[in-house]
């Protein structure tokens, strides 16, 4: 083809997160002329996966000029052996766990994308119990989530596994009229107060369901905490045994936009990274920009990423590279069940000490082992995130002491690399003025949102148009006959 500036475009998408790429992917048999950029030099946005030069770009970057959503940026790298080369990490900016159940992954496999994308199981739930006599040493215990766990637990009492069971059947059937009528007095208190007055739990097993729901400040309101810990449980098997969650190899989600991008190529879309918008000019029926590359293009609408930094509070992120592969995490715990690639721990609020004062917030820790891509081999990845506080730094780094000392008490494990940042909540609304839609900023949570897919969709019907099915969204046949026997 011409000349970018000789063609009046249906769409401009400028950014390639993961909205920007889904909408990408949905546009990619479309026929319309897409032009997509980016003002970074790579795929991702927020959602990125960086090797370790890239992410010391990425910091320096962030200590000269403006990138929105993050902020206070730095790498610390211990005096010891044992890195690899730069490009043998990839490192995910915000990693998140995908739900069986989750809309996302039906999108992929009805569009087909799903066969350019590895998923790995996400294996079980630990919680830090820190020692009641200081001599002793913290240990992780396994969460139960199944009925088979609850019973062959030995980590809760009898009583205490009859509770369990109890709610874990509460919660299959939440959304009856029956079920309903107990828990709407709570809909918008937290989960916990529930479980309190509903189910008289313990402190201990409050903490176990908190800790499903991956609730970054651990006050969940009743509704979305039972919609959450539902799709867990209905996701357990639903890809295989002993699993309920996925996560795509080589970065997470940055794996997936990549993936979406490719398909946009592939049918047609033209790619520009490291092409920002310099200037903008909105006319009757078209936009007219000014690309940094100094091009000239015109489109009948333009979508963007919001970077604007939303109302909800900032989280703390802590990306560790451990020399050790963290053996006893990664163990699948029913037969037939893939090795599980990652492994989520908590730390409840109150569980640590900083300065004589104990976390207001929990910690979660996501554990990948080298199965993910994202470290070699006899190595792993640690994903720690909290509530951003005055002290959320010191609270992440005491958070890997305490996971270090429980996670293996014959010989703690040593850190290699060290990336802290924190990043800001966008938006969480679509914005159409004239030709111009931002989607909403991406989500902080730590497993996938898909409310954010409905802005993908909306984004998609207004290329289109009203001449296009609905039912059409996202679903393709193959380009080419494939075997399925090749993806298994």
């Amino acid at each position: 083809m011409g000349s970018i500036s000789d063609t009046l475009w249906d769409v401009v998408i400028c950014g390639t997160g993961l909205q920007q790429s889904l909408l990408a992917l949905s546009l990619s048999r479309s026929g319309k002329n897409i032009l997509h950029i980016d003002p970074n030099d790579y795929y991702g946005g927020a959602e990125a996966a960086f090797s370790l030069q890239e992410a010391e770009s990425w910091v320096d970057r962030l200590a000269t000029e403006d990138k929105g959503l993050f902020r206070s940026a730095s790498i610390t790298k211990p005096d010891v052996a044992g890195l690899s080369f730069p490009r043998a990490y990839s490192l995910a900016l915000a990693p998140q766990l995908i739900h069986a159940r989750s809309e996302l992954l039906s999108q992929l496999v009805s569009s087909r994308a799903y066969r350019q994308v590895e998923f790995l199981a996400v294996g079980s739930f630990y919680i830090f119990k820190a020692p009641l006599d200081p001599a002793q040493q913290p240990s992780l215990v396994r969460i139960p989530s199944t009925r088979e766990d609850v019973f062959s637990t030995t980590a809760i009492s009898a009583k205490a596994k009859r509770g369990l069971m109890k709610f874990l059947k509460f919660v299959l059937d939440y959304d009856s009229p029956e079920q309903r009528d107990a828990w709407k007095p709570f809909v918008d208190k937290p989960l916990v107060d529930f479980l309190q007055e509903h189910f008289k739990m313990d402190a201990e097993l409050k903490a176990y369901i908190i800790a499903l729901t991956l609730s970054l400040d651990g006050r969940i309101s009743t509704e979305d905490g039972l919609s959450i810990i539902y799709r867990h449980l209905t996701s357990m098997g639903h890809f295989g045994p002993g699993f309920a969650a996925l996560y795509p190899k080589w970065g997470g989600i940055s794996e997936i936009a990549q993936v979406a991008c490719r398909a946009g190529a592939v049918g047609g879309a033209v790619y520009m990274l490291g092409a920002g918008i310099k200037s903008m000019a909105t006319a009757t029926d078209e936009v007219e920009l000014e690309l940094t590359s100094g091009d000239k293009v015109k489109t009948k609408l333009l979508v963007r990423g919001d970077g604007s930094v939303g109302d909800e509070p900032s989280i703390s992120r802590l990306v560790a590279v451990v020399g050790s592969p963290l053996k006893s995490l990664f163990e699948s715990t029913i037969e037939g069940a893939p090795t599980p690639c990652v492994a989520v721990v908590v730390l409840p609020a109150g569980s640590l000490t900083i300065s004589g004062v104990a976390n207001t917030f929990p910690v979660y820790v996501f554990a990948h082992s080298s199965g993910t891509g994202e470290c070699p081999n006899g190595q792993s990845v640690l994903y720690l995130s909290t509530m951003a506080t005055s002290n959320s730094k010191e609270v992440l780094s005491r958070a890997l002491e305490s996971f270090f000392s429980a996670v293996d008490h014959d010989q703690v494990p040593q850190c290699l690399y060290q990336l802290y940042y924190e990043q800001a909540a966008g938006v969480k609304q679509s914005r159409l003025d004239q030709l111009t839609l931002d989607l909403p900023g991406p989500s902080l949570s730590l497993s996938m949102d898909d409310t954010l897919l409905k802005h993908v969709r909306e984004a998609w019907k207004k290329v289109v148009g009203d001449t296009v099915d609905d039912a059409e969204y996202m679903v393709f046949t193959d380009r080419e006959p494939v075997d399925d026997d090749d993806f298994e």
